[in-house]
């Protein structure tokens, strides 16, 4: 399960550089949830062929990952931009708390303002 979640990640970045068969039978087998016997049916080719398919597509994308980066640097920024969230909650909960200052509470609100939307 773990790794059709990293598959359809991994198309999500590098999908259009796939040929659109190879689009086509990934979208069949993640999102559709056909069997390789239904995607060869539909396709009028073999079951071994379609799974052939789908696991020279699998390693395309590993390998443009493993080239790239683009995952795992989107990953560390996003871990990132939830840990400055949870920071700015802390500074808006702590300012709250104490009743500090107005100029605090809106910069704490900005920041995880800002924050939230480079990860949505």
């Amino acid at each position: 399960m773990a790794n059709d979640i990293r598959i359809t990640i991994l198309y999500d970045f590098y999908g259009e550089m796939l040929t659109e068969k190879q689009r086509d039978f990934l979208n069949y087998y993640y999102n559709d949830d056909l069997s390789l016997a239904e995607i060869a049916e539909n396709e009028g080719i073999t079951r071994q062929g379609v799974r052939d398919a789908i696991k020279r597509a699998e390693a395309q994308l590993y390998d443009m990952e493993n080239k790239l980066g683009f995952v795992e640097k989107f990953e560390k920024i996003e871990n990132r931009m939830n840990e400055i969230i949870d920071c700015a909650d802390a500074i808006n909960a702590y300012n709250l708390e104490h009743d500090l200052s107005r100029e605090i509470n809106e910069s704490s609100v900005r920041i995880k303002s800002l924050a939230l939307s480079v990860i949505e």
